[in-house]
C-alpha cells in the first residue's frame, strides 16, 4: 500500500492512544453500507481490505487507518429532466407557473423516491498516524477529501488536535530560489515540471512540463516576478513528487528499489506484502518529513 498523495497534519499535543486503544475507539464508527434512503455513508474499514477485521494496521510505531465512503449515484441531468417533466405536468394541470421553492420541493421528492433504486459507488481514503513524531498523514489528492477523514476521526475520538504544518520561510520563495539553482538541498533534485504564478490573486499562471527549468524562457518569468507554487522534485533517490506551496505532495512515486525491497520482504502472502509495503513506506517518509520542514527553515513557533 503505497501512498500517492500526502496531505500533512501536525499534532498540537501528544496523541494519547496506543494502536490497540485506537482500534477499540474506531469500532463505533465502523462503516455501514447505504440503506434505501441514505444518500451516503462514511465509516472505518480494515486497511488491509475485505476479509480482515482489524480496523488498524500497526508497524514500527506507525498506525494506518482507512475510511470508506459510499454514495448513491444520482445523475444531475436525469434528476433535472424528471423535475422539468413533472413540473410541466403540474403547470398544465393547474394553469400556472411553479415557483422556485416549489421546484426545489419537487426535486427533493424525486430524489427521495429514486434513492432505493440508485446505484452506489465507493472510495477509500488511507491515512497513518506517527505519534512519536507528531504526524497525521492522509493519502488524498484534495484538502476536502483529507478534511473529510480528519473530521470523522475527530468525531470518532471526541477530539483531534491537528493543524497543517506551518513553516518559517515561504515555500514559494524557497522553491523559486531552487529554480534559480540557489540553495538547492543536497538530497533534493529539481525535475522538469513546475507551476509559476504572479503573486496577485488574479495574476497569470505558467505551467511547465517536460521543460528544462534552467532555460532562459523560464528565468525570464522569474525575473518578471513570478514564483514557483508547484515544483516536481526527487528526494534522495527514494521518490519523486510534485511539491506544492502548502507543503502537500501529489503524484508521489516511490523508487523501484524501495518497491523491490518490500516485495522481497513480503513474498509469503497478501498480508505480509501489505505489511512490508507499509513498513518501508512509513520509514522512508519518517526520514523525509523532518527534512521537508528543514527546507523551509523549520516550523513556526506557536504564538
Amino acid at each position: 500500500m503505497w501512498f500517492k498523495n500526502l496531505q500533512l497534519y501536525r499534532f498540537t499535543s501528544e496523541f494519547q492512544y496506543t494502536s490497540e486503544e485506537l482500534a477499540e475507539k474506531l469500532i463505533p464508527g465502523e462503516f455501514q453500507p447505504c440503506g434505501k434512503r441514505d444518500l451516503s455513508q462514511y465509516g472505518w474499514v480494515a486497511p488491509m481490505g475485505p476479509g480482515f477485521a482489524e480496523l488498524i494496521h500497526a508497524a514500527n510505531g506507525f498506525t494506518m487507518i482507512c475510511a470508506r465512503k459510499e454514495e448513491k449515484v444520482m445523475p444531475s441531468a436525469v434528476i433535472k429532466e424528471l423535475v422539468e417533466d413533472k413540473a410541466a405536468i403540474i403547470e398544465e394541470q393547474e394553469g400556472r407557473k411553479l415557483y422556485r421553492k416549489e421546484r426545489e420541493t419537487l426535486k427533493e421528492e424525486i430524489i427521495f423516491d429514486a434513492l432505493p433504486h440508485a446505484f452506489t459507488r465507493s472510495s477509500r481514503t488511507f491515512a497513518y498516524i506517527d505519534p512519536r513524531n507528531g504526524w497525521l498523514v492522509v493519502d488524498a489528492a484534495s484538502p476536502k477529501k483529507a478534511e473529510e477523514l480528519t473530521s470523522y476521526l475527530r468525531e470518532t475520538l471526541g477530539s483531534l488536535p491537528v493543524v497543517p504544518p506551518q513553516v518559517v520561510a515561504s515555500p514559494s520563495v524557497v522553491m523559486t530560489q531552487w529554480l534559480r539553482e540557489e540553495n538547492v538541498p543536497e538530497d533534493l533534485l529539481v525535475l522538469n515540471e513546475a507551476e509559476l504564478r504572479e503573486s496577485a490573486e488574479d495574476g497569470s499562471i505558467i505551467r511547465c512540463k517536460n521543460q528544462d527549468l534552467s532555460a532562459e524562457e523560464v528565468t525570464a518569468h522569474l525575473d518578471a516576478g513570478k514564483q514557483a507554487y508547484k515544483l516536481a522534485v526527487e528526494w534522495d533517490e527514494n521518490f519523486s513528487a510534485m511539491l506544492n506551496d502548502d507543503l502537500t505532495l501529489k503524484r508521489l512515486k516511490f523508487d523501484e528499489s524501495l518497491i523491490s525491497e518490500a516485495d522481497d520482504a513480503g513474498t509469503e502472502d497478501a498480508a505480509a506484502k501489505f505489511d512490508a509495503d507499509f513498513a518501508i513506506m512509513t520509514l522512508t517518509l519518517g526520514r523525509f518529513l523532518p527534512r521537508l520542514l528543514e527546507y523551509f527553515e523549520g516550523e513556526k513557533t506557536p504564538v
